[in-house]
């Protein structure tokens, strides 16, 4: 069914247009966007928005969730066979987003003003690890590990940390942080201070899926991911948690319950009504297309976009916090550009790359207009660029943040974006 839009609504259907046109003309960096399959929009657009779904397969308050049921029992079977999980891992395929999905964990593992340590926002963390504009913030009591002057995690120092405050949860987990997470040493962590572990994955899921970045799984009690990122999915989020690890004592107000059905009543009925029946199938076609080899292609070249990326920038002579990439993100300090982050992403903007401003380690200016921006290689490479193209948006990037025509680059960014279709 196509064309009903452009008839019922045209100022929609323009707009629509408007921005399918900019994704295609412009060069996406931003690390947390990606752009889905047509298959994966094809689900989001069917009949299954029609539906109401409250509860879980099997058991729905709302009667005609046969198929539903179908549906959401084959997105939680392809995530156990996506990442090798066996039977001893529950999966919770509703949360709405990433948020929804760390703060379902958080209500069902804490109580209001529980310590839990976990990565800080200027050092790479996400909102809700603890921010204190986050939720996260506000209701528990977070404990945050830094990196060093190197732009590393100090392991030993988030070891001194969880035996000095005894969090009830660790998080490994980041939104800016570029390099590779040791998540046998953060479980070691938990485990010797009797702490939950969780992994905020939303970023590496599609690395770890393709075999690229060392999996949490065998170390973790808990692990959230958005599918939308490296995953190549749908805006939504998934829950794994373990079946084998129990509340603590008399927490749940019974003798015993397990961390996943604690999670899975903090989802539904705790913080959300029903399911998004058609994310649900489009995360089920998401995870079925990340299990082809092609995907593990893919994800390989990814990182190694990101690597080219990062090398090329420093020829020119810019400076790359942590000194380069093992994943898909890279940072960019510009305290020595006489440029903000918000300046340098507005120029960018302008000459067709797109960017986000990022705080940088030790950032001495606020997070608004920052010293850093983040770039990411999933999209580009959804496209098909590979190594080559990186080394020419480098050359973009310096020319537009050293005052150069940005009109003139902006020809040549829709030049190079000519070649690789945005349409998948």
């Amino acid at each position: 069914m196509t064309g009903y839009l452009k008839k019922t609504d045209q100022e929609v259907a323009r707009l629509i247009a408007a921005e399918a046109k900019r994704q295609q003309e412009t060069i996406n960096l931003i690390a947390s966007e990606n752009i889905a399959s047509l298959a994966v929009r094809e689900a989001l657009g069917s009949a299954l928005t029609n539906k109401y779904s409250e509860g879980y397969a099997g058991k729905r308050y709302y009667a005609g969730n046969a198929v539903i049921d179908e549906i959401e029992e084959l997105a939680k079977a392809r995530a156990r066979k996506l990442f090798g999980l066996g039977k001893n891992w529950s999966v919770n395929v509703q949360p709405l987003s990433g948020s929804p999905a760390n703060m379902a964990v958080y209500f069902a593992l804490l109580k209001p003003g529980d310590k839990f340590l976990a990565m800080s926002l200027s050092s790479g963390g996400h909102l809700t690890h603890g921010d204190p504009a986050s939720f996260s913030g506000k209701l528990f009591s977070p404990i945050h590990y830094g990196v060093g002057k190197d732009g590393r995690i100090d392991y030993e120092e988030v070891r001194r940390l969880a035996v000095r405050e005894k969090p009830k949860l660790v998080l490994a987990g980041f939104t800016a942080y570029p390099r590779t997470i040791d998540f046998k040493k953060f479980g070691e962590i938990a485990r010797e201070v009797g702490a939950y572990f969780m992994v905020d994955m939303a970023h590496i899921a599609g690395l770890v899926a393709a075999g690229v970045h060392p999996s949490p799984f065998p170390y973790a009690d808990v692990v959230t991911t958005t599918t939308h990122k490296s995953l190549r999915g749908p805006r939504g989020a998934i829950i794994f948690s373990r079946i084998d690890r129990m509340l603590k004592s008399g927490e749940s107000g019974e003798k015993e319950m397990t961390i996943a059905r604690a999670i899975n009543r903090a989802v539904f009925p705790g913080l959300q009504g029903g399911p998004h029946d058609n994310q649900t199938a489009a995360i089920a076609v998401c995870l079925k297309e990340a299990m082809k080899p092609a995907f593990k292609t893919y994800g390989k070249q990814i990182v190694e976009n990101a690597a080219a990326l990062a090398a090329a920038l420093q020829k020119h002579g810019f400076h790359i916090v942590s000194g380069g990439t093992d994943n898909h993100l890279l940072l960019v300090d510009l305290t020595d550009k006489n440029i903000s982050g918000l300046e340098a992403q507005t120029r960018l903007e302008e000459a067709g790359i797109i960017t986000s401003r990022t705080m940088i380690p030790y950032d001495p200016r606020p997070p608004f207009d920052p010293s850093g921006i983040r770039l990411g290689t999933p999209a580009v490479t959804t496209r098909g660029m590979k190594e080559k193209e990186m080394v020419q948006i480098a050359h973009l990037i310096h020319e537009a943040l050293t005052g150069k025509g940005n009109s003139a680059i902006r020809k040549r960014v829709n030049l190079l974006c000519s070649r690789f279709p945005a349409e998948n």
